[in-house]
Order: structure tokens, then C-alpha cells, then sequence
């Protein structure tokens, strides 16, 4: 066999490796949504696509329960149920026998349902500072979460929360401010907003009962100052000239008498007693 022979088996079986290795062509896998957040209890659905032509196998793999709504060659409709906590869900496909696989982490979120607003004192002078506090029970998570104080449709003090923490807690916010005469204009509120846009969820928000605020100029107060002080002055008055009268009675009894009433009165107890 001449030396070209054998070159032309080394070629003949390099070619093959190549062609063989061509074969495994490379895909990817994407899922749909890529960010994914919803309330507890809630149900989503999920697309898996694959760029392979003619996948061997592909589906869904998850912990939670799952219905297949619709499926073509390279992609597969899902729609999973009760979302009760953050879960991982999996998206896989075979092609040439290559698998690839690409994973979608739920969060779960807890909305404001409750927005529950209180203004102390409810009735407080112009001038006079009183406290706006707004709570929300039980929301998750606190990041994204705005909560604003209202007056009518006017912002009087907004924060927004900060924090990684999941599991719900109550979030507040209290304010100090200065009463005005036309804050009994209109009725105070308080607005929970969440933001979940960028996590794969929804704009979620929630607004409390209005609040009356009762404002009176400083005005009353000095009248009810002078009020009593009136009443006190005619209380002293009377009181002053019932002893005088008293006083010039003894006195009157004592010259027709030579003894004050007071002194007889008392002698004829005493001697009533001793009987």
C-alpha cells in the first residue's frame, strides 16, 4: 500500500468525525415570561419554545400542578396552578440527543389589601401640630412598596420601602404637620402603592377610607377662657356677699342683743344635747 493510500484513510476518517459532530447542532431553550411574579393563590400560564427544528422531547418540569394548553413542534403551552410560595419551574428539550434547559423562579407577592389611616387628635386648633400614621398589614415584599398620605388629591408626605425581606410584615408611616384652616376642607387618605413591573408582576394598589380632620381658629379657646373666667367671678361674688350678709347679720343681733346669734345658737345645741 503506497503512503498516499493511508493519507487518504486518515482523511476519509477525519471527514467522518467532522460530519459526525456537525450533526449535534446547537439550540437553545427560552421560557416566557423570563420574570415571573404573582399573588398567592394565583395561577399563571408558560410558554417553553426551543430554537431545534424537530426536538426529540421537551416539557415542563415543576412541583406545582400543570396543564398542557397547546403545543407545536417547538414550543408548549402550560398553565400552572396555585401559586402558594417561590418556586423554580423548568423548561427542557432534547434535540439530536443533546438536552438543554432553561429554569423561571416564581415569587410570590403579598398585596395591600388594607390601608388603614388615623389622624390624632381628630379635633385640633389652627396652628396646632396633630399626627397623620398609615398602617398596612401583612404585604410583601417591602421593596417597591410607595405609601403616601393625601390631602384631597395632594401629596402631604410619601416613602418608599426598602428591604429583601419576603415574608409579609406591616409596613407604616407616620407624619407630624401643622393644621390649617382649610385641611377640614377636604378628607385625608392614605394610598399603597407596589410596583412589581420589574419583577415580572403588576402595578398593585390599594387606597384607605377617608379621614375628617376638625380644625377651629384659636379664637374658641379664648372665648371659653373668658367664659369660665366670668363664671368663676360672679361664683366669688355670690359666695363674697353671702358672708357679708352673714358677718353684718352677727353683728346687728350682737347690738340688739349683746351676744352674736352664732354664740346663743350654739349654747341652745349644747344644752338641747345634754338634755
Amino acid at each position: 500500500m503506497s503512503p498516499f493510500d493511508g493519507w487518504g484513510l486518515l482523511s476519509a476518517f477525519l471527514a467522518l468525525l467532522c460530519c459526525t459532530g456537525s450533526g449535534e447542532e446547537a439550540f437553545e431553550v427560552r421560557m416566557w415570561p423570563g420574570q415571573l411574579m404573582v399573588e398567592s393563590g394565583e395561577s399563571r400560564v408558560i410558554n417553553c419554545s426551543t430554537t431545534c427544528t424537530q426536538p426529540n422531547t421537551g416539557g415542563l418540569e415543576t412541583t406545582l400542578h400543570k396543564t398542557l394548553l397547546e403545543e407545536q413542534d417547538q414550543w408548549k403551552l402550560y398553565e400552572v396552578f396555585n401559586i402558594s410560595q417561590d418556586t423554580d419551574v423548568i423548561c427542557h428539550f432534547t434535540c439530536s440527543g443533546k438536552q438543554e434547559s432553561k429554569s423561571l423562579n416564581i415569587s410570590v407577592f403579598h398585596p395591600p389589601k388594607q390601608v388603614l389611616l388615623k389622624l390624632w387628635p381628630t379635633l385640633v386648633a389652627v396652628g396646632r401640630s396633630f399626627t397623620i400614621q398609615c398602617r398596612v398589614p401583612s404585604v410583601a415584599p417591602l421593596e417597591g412598596l410607595t405609601v403616601t398620605l393625601l390631602h384631597g388629591s395632594e401629596i402631604v408626605y410619601s416613602q418608599t420601602f426598602v428591604g429583601t425581606t419576603l415574608s409579609p410584615q406591616e409596613a407604616m408611616v407616620t407624619h407630624n404637620t401643622t393644621a390649617h384652616r382649610e385641611d377640614d376642607r377636604h378628607n385625608f387618605s392614605c394610598r399603597a402603592e407596589m410596583d412589581l413591573r420589574s419583577r415580572g408582576g403588576d402595578l398593585v394598589h390599594s387606597v384607605s377610607d377617608p379621614q375628617a380632620l376638625d380644625v377651629y381658629e384659636p379664637a374658641q379657646d379664648n372665648q371659653v377662657v373668658a367664659i369660665i373666667t366670668v363664671v368663676s367671678v360672679l361664683l366669688f361674688l355670690f359666695v363674697t356677699s353671702v358672708l357679708l350678709c352673714f358677718v353684718f347679720g352677727q353683728q346687728w343681733h350682737q347690738r340688739r342683743t349683746g351676744t352674736y346669734g352664732v354664740q346663743a345658737a350654739w349654747r341652745r345645741l349644747r344644752w338641747v344635747y345634754r338634755a
